[in-house]
């Protein structure tokens, strides 16, 4: 009998990913989850065996599905697929009971080699089984239908390059940085205050940028660090000063050195190309949100605005991201995209 297998992430992208991923004879007994509740209502029901699971979801997390998986004893083999590597996360997930880890994106070689490992899959068998039985045979070539959005697509590779720069983050300041869901939208120029959903009116923040270029596709990095973590930051990074001008300056030029750089390559990676970085400027220190955007207001352009806000566990320190990308970068991304779920 083949084991049933249940694929659980918000990303349309991801769950076309894992499928695909998948040997070509378990394909039939694949079924889908959109969030943690919904996957959580098919195991009670006893629809799975084996459950592909996602941490950085909306609502219930996977964190909190794998804690209700094991505090309700439910029947299932619990592998995480996600974009965060860190080594804390992992370490995590092994507590709560997942019994395997694998990094997005999925490749089809790690996958099957798991699969094996535990007994799930042994290659020949399955697909010689369909070969003699007509109803397997019928079915056992097609998975369900999924449909991948521009949004979709860009949320789940900055997902990705999110969490190789959260990565890299966590080793060097030896913390752990939750993940947030990245935020994909067209905004106008005048509207890209708006992104910000974390800050509040009386927050002063300063900024750093820094463009970046490859071919078909262009766009600037901000980084926007808020004033009142300068000196917790200093701290992490081990300066001798804590608080000063230059020190807020050096702090936000390493910040953006170690997020952009980790950030974008992860972007590239997966965009097959390599992009090539401009020099950082700060845009301005001390400042609120709306004017330290000022440099944009005046441009009529539509922006793909990605927002990105990064956490550290137990720390007060906050600081957002924002990837831009022009308008003439979208029929890049929207052929990248057709080449990926054709």
């Amino acid at each position: 009998m083949t084991t049933r297998i249940l694929i659980c992430d918000d990303s349309a992208l991801a769950r076309k990913q894992m499928a695909r991923a998948l040997p070509q004879g378990l394909q039939a007994s694949i079924s889908f989850a959109v969030d943690g509740k919904e996957a959580l209502e098919k195991l009670r029901n006893h629809e799975a065996e084996l459950l592909f699971l996602d941490l950085n979801m909306p609502g219930m997390d996977g964190y909190q599905v794998l804690e209700q998986i094991r505090n309700e004893d439910l029947p299932v083999m619990t592998i995480v697929v996600s974009g965060d590597i860190q080594t804390e996360a992992r370490e995590r997930v092994r507590k709560l009971g997942a019994i395997d880890f694998i990094k997005k994106p999925t490749e089809t070689s790690t996958v099957v080699g798991l699969l094996v490992d535990y007994g799930v899959y042994r290659p020949g068998d399955i697909e010689d089984a369909a070969l003699q039985d007509a109803s397997l045979r019928s079915t056992g070539s097609s998975t369900p239908e999924i449909s991948v959005s521009l949004n979709d697509y860009l949320q789940e590779i900055s997902n990705v390059a999110m969490g190789r720069s959260s990565d890299l983050l966590a080793r060097l300041l030896r913390v752990f940085v939750k993940q947030p869901i990245p935020k994909v939208a067209f905004l106008a120029n005048s509207e890209l205050h708006m992104a910000i959903s974390s800050v509040g009116d009386s927050d002063t923040y300063s900024a750093v940028c820094q463009g970046f270029t490859g071919a078909g596709i262009a766009g600037e990095a901000l980084l926007l660090f808020a004033d009142a973590s300068f000196k917790d930051m200093a701290e992490m990074l081990h300066y001798e000063n804590l608080e000063g001008e230059a020190v807020n300056v050096e702090v936000l030029m390493d910040m953006s050195s170690i997020l952009f750089g980790a950030f974008l390559k992860g972007i590239g990676d997966q965009l097959d190309l390599k992009l090539g970085l401009g020099h950082p400027t700060v845009l301005g220190q001390h400042r609120q949100i709306t004017e330290l955007l000022d440099h944009h207001s005046a441009r009529e352009e539509q922006l793909l605005c990605i927002e990105i806000c990064y956490t550290l566990e137990n720390r007060d320190i906050e600081c957002d991201m924002l990837i831009l990308l022009t308008e003439d970068s979208v029929p890049f991304l929207e052929d990248r995209l057709q080449y990926l779920v054709d």
